[in-house]
């Protein structure tokens, strides 16, 4: 199992402390030294104000920050968590991507998803009822962008002819890309056109508000993963090459606390089902509580898994 720690910024009680220059930096070094295997942030360029008062959350701009860390750090992976890819130009988002991953020298994962706030869709312009197409369109691009000398596409609100996009990231032919989502539609993009898969464990009211699937144990885990790995195998591709990254309730442990021998039984379960990767979350109200909480992830969790 790999860990990825999902930076506290969206927390409504997060320290401002957290997201300033030198907190951001402390924090992505202190995961790093932990032994955590990626950062991570979300998106939510213009939520509605409506939104945040309902336990919607703030959010720093990912490609950024992320870019922020990579100059701080020099091992850690660098992950969008999620990059909602229809609310921009591909070609456009293509570049920030391909900058982020040169500057990191190849440490970034795209993990990217469709989106689901209709009124964040309206604010940036975006087509809410087409964002199946757009994202699967987005996938299309990052695919072929830097495979030769130039690049056309015939998208539905752009046209590229022989366009070029350079310097190209380091990872070839493009970052790894992981789908969100628990819907089948998620796995089936996943299993077409990235090398990873990324679900939330949650249960039915969860999954409403966030317009996917209901994934609520393991067991379900399991059988989701067994329907990623027969779309791979339909589409020629070897499931064996895919990681499948969870979070769950347990993801929360270093916020709600509980037992480590606990939470070490539920990672065995989530590996058992096929889970490669694990989410983790930490308490944004402090740095130094923060920090220390990764420190003390890292021996407890990290360390005793490896």
């Amino acid at each position: 199992m790999r860990f990825t720690v999902e930076h506290p910024v969206g927390q409504a009680e997060c320290a401002a402390g957290l997201y300033g220059p030198e907190g951001l930096a402390e924090f992505a070094r202190a995961a790093e030294a932990a032994g955590f295997d990626a950062v991570a942030f979300t998106e939510h360029p213009a939520p509605s104000l409506k939104w945040l008062r309902a336990g919607g959350h703030a959010s720093l701009d990912p490609l950024a920050a992320l870019a922020f860390c990579a100059a701080a750090t020099s091992r850690i992976r660098l992950l969008t968590y999620l990059l909602v890819l229809p609310y921009r130009n591909p070609l456009l988002a293509a570049k920030t991507i391909a900058t982020v991953d040169l500057l990191s020298g190849g440490r970034l994962t795209l993990g990217a998803g469709g989106g689901y706030l209709r009124s964040e869709f309206a604010a940036l312009g975006a087509d809410f009822e087409a964002r199946g197409a757009l994202l699967d369109e987005s996938l299309d691009v990052l695919r072929g962008l830097w495979s030769g000398e130039s690049f056309g596409f015939d998208g539905r609100d752009f046209t590229a002819r022989d366009q070029v996009s350079v310097p190209a990231p380091v990872q070839l032919p493009h970052p790894p890309v992981w789908i969100g989502g628990n819907g089948r539609n998620a796995r089936r993009r996943a299993a077409r056109a990235a090398q990873g898969w990324s679900p939330l464990l949650i249960d039915e009211r969860f999954a409403a508000t966030t317009r996917t699937a209901a994934l609520s144990t393991p067991d379900d885990l399991a059988a989701a993963v067994t329907d990623l790995r027969r779309l791979t195998e339909a589409q020629g591709r070897d499931p064996g090459t895919l990681d499948v990254q969870v979070q769950s309730r347990q993801s929360d442990v270093l916020v709600d606390g509980g037992s480590p021998a606990e939470h070490r039984s539920h990672l065995k379960d989530l590996a058992e089902a096929g889970a490669t990767w694990f989410v983790v979350r930490v308490r944004g109200s402090g740095l130094a509580e923060a920090t220390d909480a990764l420190g003390r992830y890292g021996r407890e969790i990290i360390a005793e898994s490896r």
